[in-house]
């Protein structure tokens, strides 16, 4: 897909979403939306990673809790404005995600998604047994609402609309990345390391970079959820939301930056709908996983683009038929009409010799 497309589909998605919350009736809808924009900006930066650098991570769960608690602590405990807080939240992810980065890198494969699964565990740790700064188990409170540039966001809607903002930020950015030399860098470290490396591509570098991009856009969700919610737990941040947060890139399609974002609306709000089957909840949400991965194995966003492709098949197919059948008909009516003339003209020469037959007769008969 082109850069126009790709941007004609984030305009699309921004409409969607600026759209949608007049028509959602309560704030329990609201904040579930919200909830999904916040997930899908992690997914973005996943998709870069896993999707497109081919890099596995099993700890994002743990830059989006470090952000959230670092802007908690700075806003509460210190005082710190909220504005700055949240810049020194998502710096955290980022400069943390380097140190990992730096060593963790050098592997791969499992033993990556092993390194970062450690670091996951360590952080989650952390989070629950340092109560003096997190609150531990029992969660940290009195976090302050949302306020940049000397504007408070004290509604919900105000909320959702600057999260939406940013998400549409954070995918455009994502777009860029791809489209740019660094994408095509990328790409080519995805296909084949020992080719990129030939082809004089710095992989450390670039994995370095794509890692610490979508550890900072998990760093950024996490801040927003900090101030959106005023209260975070260390049962947010654990190793079943990272996988979570995998499964919503594979679901949505790995190498599909919108496909990602698909992926976390629909396993944010795919258990909301299943909490009326409560003692069954969990086999249905497993059941529709397994069928999604079973026959949408390049995920839900190429499920899309194949029916998508049908139906304007199908329309085209149709829409070629009615015109050839108008065709075959207006060729008809010609051809008929063709006829009518030839046959009306034929009459007229007949009659016309037969006009001078008789003249000839009656000149002979005088």
């Amino acid at each position: 897909m082109g850069y126009r497309y790709d941007m004609r589909w984030l305009a699309g998605l921004l409409l969607v979403l600026a759209l949608l919350p007049p028509l959602l009736g309560n704030n329990y809808y609201l904040t579930v939306l919200t909830m999904c924009c916040l997930n899908a900006m992690i997914a973005v930066g996943l998709s870069l990673l896993v999707g497109h650098a081919g890099q596995i991570s099993l700890g994002h769960a743990g830059f989006y809790g470090l952000a959230a608690y670092t802007t908690a602590a700075l806003s509460t405990t210190l005082g710190v404005p909220v504005g700055l807080s949240m810049l020194a939240g998502v710096g955290a992810s980022a400069a943390v995600a380097a140190l990992v980065g730096l060593p963790a890198l050098k592997l791969k494969g499992h033993y990556l998604a092993m390194a970062t699964l450690g670091f996951g565990v360590i952080l989650s740790i952390l989070f629950n047994e340092t109560v003096e700064i997190t609150g531990g188990p029992s969660g940290f409170t009195g976090i302050p609402r949302l306020s940049l540039f000397g504007v408070e966001f004290s509604s919900d809607l105000s909320v959702y609309y600057l999260i939406v903002a940013l998400l549409g930020l954070v995918v455009w950015l994502s777009f860029n990345i791809l489209h740019s030399r660094v994408g095509r860098a990328l790409r080519a470290l995805h296909t084949s390391e020992k080719a990129a490396q030939a082809m004089g591509i710095d992989i450390a570098r670039y994995k370095l970079f794509v890692f610490v991009v979508s550890a900072a856009f998990a760093g950024l969700a996490g801040v927003l959820y900090a101030h959106y919610l005023t209260f975070i737990a260390p049962a947010s941040f654990g190793f079943s939301f990272s996988v979570q947060l995998i499964v919503m890139v594979v679901l949505g399609g790995m190498t599909s930056v919108p496909g990602s974002i698909v992926g976390a609306f629909f396993l944010t709000v795919l258990p909301e709908f299943l909490r009326a089957f409560e003692n069954v909840e969990i086999v249905l949400f497993g059941g529709i996983l397994v069928l999604c991965m079973m026959y949408l194995p390049d995920g839900l966003a190429g499920g899309f683009n194949r029916l998508w492709r049908l139906v304007w098949r199908l329309i085209y197919v149709r829409a070629d038929k009615y015109r050839q059948n108008r065709q075959d008909r207006q060729d008809r009516r010609d051809r008929q009409e063709s006829q009518d003339r030839q046959d009306v003209q034929d009459r007229l020469e007949m009659l016309d010799r037969q006009d001078n037959m008789d003249g000839k007769d009656g000149g002979d008969n005088g």
